[in-house]
């Protein structure tokens, strides 16, 4: 098993911005200015201004993380172009997107650099045969130590892109979560996502009644207030190379 953790390639601050993102040193800085969605949440996350770090690469992927605040895939309008792959398609012009992260959500992510490692990597996560683990700081003090999730989720339609749950209509949702630490009046815990719903780590943790920090469409007045961006991020990452089948397990130390 291969283990990366944050790459060694660390090259003066102009020459990274050239080779992740293609622009040059003042050009980059500037990027998400240019992008209406991107400039606004920025007052509140700086972090949507890093360059894009990338833990590892070869002909056929390549790992990055995500700022929080940076949409995965662009969206629709010229104020909502600026995302990871438009970022990364500069240096690796046949980057594909495999899957998603929540706008909101850092962390580590894997494209494919050509058709055949798209299609098993998109096979993997359909299967889910992929290893996530999320960290997450939510509100209030967990009383159990651990424990498991199970309910269903479906869009909530009048308030797109929210979700909620739903017995009888929702699809099959699963999380397990582990406490790492109790704090005074939140609780930082280890998120295993057994499907891949969107946005349930979200709302599944709303539903326990201890909604995540920092979270604009599911957290309370309070819980929003305590965080200047969304505590909830991908620690790690765990494939099977696309080509080789060699088990990679990457990993992006939380920045909160």
């Amino acid at each position: 098993m291969i283990h990366r953790g944050k790459s060694n390639y660390r090259p003066t601050c102009p020459a990274l911005c050239v080779a992740i993102i293609g622009l040059p040193h003042r050009a980059a800085l500037a990027w998400p200015v240019r992008f209406g969605h991107a400039a606004r949440r920025s007052s509140r996350n700086p972090e949507v201004f890093a360059v894009i770090d990338v833990l590892y690469q070869d002909e056929s992927i390549v790992i990055a993380v995500k700022p929080a605040d940076l949409l995965s895939v662009p969206g629709r309008g010229p104020e909502n172009q600026d995302c990871l792959l438009h970022r990364i398609q500069p240096q690796f012009p046949t980057a594909r997107i495999v899957h998603r992260l929540d706008c909101a959500t850092s962390g580590v992510m894997v494209l494919a650099l050509e058709a055949d490692s798209h299609r098993e990597l998109s096979r993997q996560f359909h299967d889910r045969e992929t290893g996530k683990r999320y960290i997450a700081v939510v509100e209030g003090r967990l009383q159990q130590a651990e424990g498991l999730v199970e309910l269903p989720l479906r869009c909530d339609w009048p308030n797109r892109p929210k979700q909620m749950v739903d017995h009888e209509q929702g699809k099959s949702a699963l999380t397990r979560y582990r406490v790492i630490e109790q704090l005074d009046d939140r609780t930082r815990v280890e998120l295993i996502p057994v499907t891949g719903r969107s946005h349930q780590l979200r709302v599944h943790m709303q539903a326990l009644g201890h909604p995540i920090l920092g979270d604009r469409f599911y957290a309370t007045p309070v819980a929003l207030a305590k965080a200047e961006r969304l505590q909830l991020h991908a620690e790690q990452l765990s494939i099977h190379h696309p080509v080789s089948g060699e088990a990679m397990n990457f990993h992006a130390p939380c920045p909160f």
